[in-house]
């Protein structure tokens, strides 16, 4: 399976009552395909997986790739920290037959060893739906020491890793270990550094809000154009950082809804930002012309 260029972490919106708006949704992932992306992760960490039931976390990957139409990837994130609820929530995306690969984090919380997590991995892999690793220590915990990730590679089903662990010496070292695995950035503001040393492409979240700017970016460092990618990086970096001023996805979820595409809610524990961060979130999206 061949991942590159740009995937965008969706959101998942809700309207004021706090169900899942399947309208907005279809409108973003319009949004998503005519900006030229070339995937969309459904229902990760961005889109707010923890605190959608299973049912909800089946229909919004369904409906996402319904509303897709072929036009993009589909990845799925029915990852967990629970190896049989990981287990369940891909089988159940294997049968709709929606998505095209699965995003599987690093068990968060539980923190297992590194047999456990090669072994978590490969009962996920055993499935059937290519598997794209997670690491993500921020959140996990821990990393997935590259040595499992060696021998996580030799499946078949282990197709690429997501590497948001903020290290661009990771991707380094992944890439000189395992030359044609393919690994892909999960941090906005590194992705072009990591394109420089052998990544894809990026799953991200500054493309929710620029799907445009930041496919064309990734394309002009993934041809070689350096100076031009370097320009959209320059200009779209304080957005990159200042997405995750608060907790994600609460500041990318605040930009779409200051841009009037989805409504101010997200479900408990995450909430609204405060009016501080809101400001410099304001002050960004006008300096470089997303909203007036």
């Amino acid at each position: 399976m061949n991942l590159n260029g740009t995937i965008t972490a969706l959101v998942t919106p809700f309207d004021k009552s706090g169900a899942v708006d399947y309208g907005k949704l279809k409108e973003l992932v319009d949004f998503q395909c005519e900006g030229g992306v070339e995937g969309i992760c459904s229902v990760g960490t961005t889109g707010e997986s923890p605190t959608l039931d299973h049912p909800e976390h089946q229909k919004v990957v369904a409906k996402t790739a319904e509303y897709a139409a072929g036009r993009v990837t589909i990845i799925c994130g029915t990852g967990s920290n629970s190896t049989a609820e990981a287990v369940s929530l891909t089988k159940s995306a294997i049968a709709e037959g929606a998505a095209q690969a699965t995003l599987q984090v690093t068990p968060y919380y539980n923190k297992p060893n590194a047999e456990g997590l090669y072994r978590h991995f490969m009962t996920i892999a055993d499935l059937g739906l290519p598997v794209v690793l997670y690491n993500v220590p921020g959140r996990a915990g821990r990393d997935i020491p590259i040595d499992v990730i060696c021998r996580l590679a030799k499946h078949p089903n282990i197709v690429a890793v997501k590497e948001a662990a903020g290290s661009v010496d990771r991707v380094s070292a992944i890439k000189r270990a395992l030359p044609s695995f393919t690994v892909i950035s999960g941090d906005d503001s590194l992705t072009l550094p990591m394109i420089s040393v052998g990544a894809s492409g990026v799953i991200s979240v500054a493309s929710n809000v620029i799907p445009a700017e930041m496919s064309q970016m990734v394309r002009f460092a993934l041809e070689g154009n350096l100076p031009a990618a370097r320009d959209l990086h320059i200009k779209y970096y304080e957005l990159f950082t200042n997405l995750f001023i608060d907790v994600n996805p609460i500041m990318v979820k605040e930009a779409l809804w200051l841009m009037g595409k989805i409504e101010r809610y997200m479900r408990l524990p995450l909430c609204e930002t405060d009016d501080a961060r809101l400001e410099i979130l304001k002050n960004t999206l006008t300096k470089v012309g997303i909203i007036k």
